[in-house]
C-alpha cells in the first residue's frame, strides 16, 4: 500500500510538471509570433530567397537580427551569425604530368582543386593513395573530394571506362588550399610531377547560425535547423508559358521550417535550462544541392552531435490531419520513440515517413550528419506526393495553416525536452545500412 501511494504521488507529480510545461509553452510560443516571422520570410520583398541574390541576403540579415534579439551566441564566438563560405566553380585550362619521367596522357589525369594553378612533385607532401581493381571507385573518390588533404590517387587501369566520370567531382567545391590528383595508371611511381591550371570563380554563401551554450554538458550538441533559401523569381514555367505571379515565395518550403527553428530558439532561450548546447541553423543553398548543410555539418565532430531536428515544410496538415507530423528515417534510430514518449498526455502524434518511395531521408539537410551516424531526422507534414503548391509560385503565406503550424512547433519543443536536458540520448544511425 505504501509503495502504491509513492507511485501515485510520483505520477501526480509528473502530471503537474507536464501541465506546468504545457501552460508555460502556451505563453512562450504564440501564434502571433509564428505568423510574424513566417510572413516576413515569405514576403514578396524577399524575392523568393534564391541563392546568390539580394533576396537571400535580406533574409539572412533578418534571421541574424532575430538571433541577436533572442540573445543567442555566435558559433565559436566568431562575432557574426553568418557562417560565410564559398562555393568554387572551376573551368579547366590545362594539365600535364609524368611518372618516373614518362609523360601521362592528359585524358588519364583529373585534378580536383580550387586553386588557379598547382605545380607539385614527389617532394610536395602529397599522400599517395592507390584505388585497386576491387574497390568501389566512385565511393572511394567521393571520400577525397572534400579536399581535406593533398593526395595523389593512382586508379587501377581496370577502371578505364569509368575514370572520366570522376570529372563530376570538380563541380561545386568548397574553397580549400588542398588538391587531389587522380591518375589512371598501372604504375606506382617513385617520382612524379604535375601542373594544372584552372579559371576559378568563387561564389559566396552564408548559413545563419546561433548558439545557446549548454549548462552541464556543453560539449554535447543538439541541432535545430531549416533551410531559408528557395527558388527566387521565374517569369516562365517549364513549358515556356508566362507566369502571372513570378515570385516563388516558398512559404512552406522552407520559410515554415526556418520560422519554427527561430521560434524554438526563442523558447529555449526563455527557459534557460538546456543542459546540452543547442545550435540553431538556417541553411542556404538547399535547393541547389544542399551545400549549406553540407558545409555546416563538416564543421562538427559527429560524435559530439547528439541529435538533429531538421524542420522542413510543416505549414500544412499531414495526411493524418492536425496535431501530427512524420519523421524521416524513423526506423533508423529510436529518436522518434523518444519524442513520442515525451508527448504522452497530449493529442499530438509523430508517425514514420509515409512516403518511402520519395527517399526523403536522403533528400533533405539532415542527410550529411545522418550518413556520419548522427540521429539526424527531418520533421515534416507535407503530402509530398500530392502537394499542390510544392515548387510553385502559389506556395504563399495564404496557404499556410498558422494555427496547426504553431501546434507542431509546441509539440517539437515538448518532445525535445528530454534530449535538450540530457535525460534522453537517441541511438546512432547504423552507417553500414545507409546508401
Amino acid at each position: 500500500m505504501i509503495l502504491m501511494k509513492k507511485i501515485n504521488i510520483l505520477v501526480v507529480g509528473l502530471l503537474l510538471v507536464f501541465n506546468a510545461q504545457s501552460q508555460n509553452i502556451d505563453k512562450l510560443i504564440k501564434e502571433k509570433e509564428v505568423r510574424r516571422i513566417e510572413t516576413i520570410l515569405a514576403a514578396d520583398d524577399m524575392q523568393g530567397r534564391r541563392t546568390f541574390t539580394p533576396g537571400i541576403e535580406k533574409a539572412a540579415a533578418f534571421i541574424a537580427d532575430e538571433f541577436k534579439a533572442t540573445g543567442l551566441q555566435t558559433l565559436n564566438n566568431s562575432g557574426s551569425y553568418l557562417q560565410s563560405f564559398a562555393m568554387v566553380r572551376t573551368k579547366f585550362l590545362g594539365t600535364s604530368g609524368s611518372f618516373d619521367g614518362t609523360a601521362i596522357d592528359k585524358k588519364d589525369i583529373i585534378v580536383v582543386t580550387t586553386q588557379a594553378s598547382i605545380s607539385i612533385n614527389e617532394t610536395s607532401g602529397f599522400e599517395k593513395i592507390i584505388i585497386g581493381k576491387t574497390a568501389n571507385l566512385m565511393s572511394e573518390a567521393r571520400k577525397l573530394a572534400g579536399l581535406k588533404k593533398n593526395a595523389l590517387v593512382i586508379v587501377d587501369t581496370s577502371f578505364a571506362k569509368t575514370f572520366s566520370g570522376l570529372t563530376r567531382l570538380k563541380s561545386n567545391l568548397f574553397k580549400s588550399d588542398k588538391s587531389v590528383i587522380f591518375v589512371l595508371s598501372a604504375t606506382n611511381p617513385t617520382s612524379y610531377s604535375f601542373e594544372a591550371k584552372h579559371e576559378i570563380t568563387e561564389m559566396p554563401l552564408a548559413n545563419v547560425v546561433g548558439v545557446l551554450p549548454g549548462k552541464s554538458r556543453p560539449d554535447e550538441i543538439v541541432i535545430f535547423s531549416g533551410h531559408y533559401d528557395h527558388l527566387g523569381i521565374t517569369s516562365k514555367d517549364r513549358n515556356g508559358n508566362v507566369l502571372t505571379d513570378s515570385i516563388f515565395n516558398g512559404a512552406n518550403d522552407d520559410a515554415a521550417g526556418t520560422t519554427a527553428m527561430m521560434v524554438l530558439a526563442k523558447y529555449f532561450k526563455a527557459l534557460g535550462n538546456n543542459e546540452r548546447t543547442l545550435v540553431f541553423a538556417a541553411f542556404t543553398a538547399e535547393e541547389v544541392g544542399g551545400f549549406g548543410a553540407t558545409y555546416f555539418s563538416n564543421q562538427f565532430d559527429p560524435a559530439k552531435v547528439i541529435a538533429m531536428f531538421n524542420l522542413e515544410m510543416i505549414g500544412s496538415e499531414s495526411k493524418w490531419g492536425k496535431n501530427s507530423a512524420f519523421i524521416t528515417g524513423y526506423e533508423k534510430t529510436d529518436m522518434g520513440k523518444i519524442l513520442q514518449a515525451n508527448l504522452e498526455g497530449t493529442d499530438f502524434t509523430f508517425y514514420p515517413d509515409p512516403y518511402p518511395a520519395q527517399n526523403l531521408f536522403y533528400r533533405s539537410d539532415n542527410a550529411t550528419l545522418a550518413r556520419l551516424g548522427v540521429p539526424a531526422h527531418t520533421i515534416s507534414t507535407t503530402k509530398i506526393d500530392t502537394d499542390p503548391y510544392y515548387h510553385k509560385a502559389t506556395d504563399e503565406i495564404g496557404t499556410i495553416d498558422i494555427d496547426n503550424m504553431t501546434r507542431i512547433i509546441k509539440a517539437i519543443a515538448l518532445s525535445a525536452r528530454g534530449i535538450v536536458s540530457g535525460k534522453d540520448t537517441p541511438t546512432r544511425v547504423n552507417t553500414a545500412d545507409l546508401k
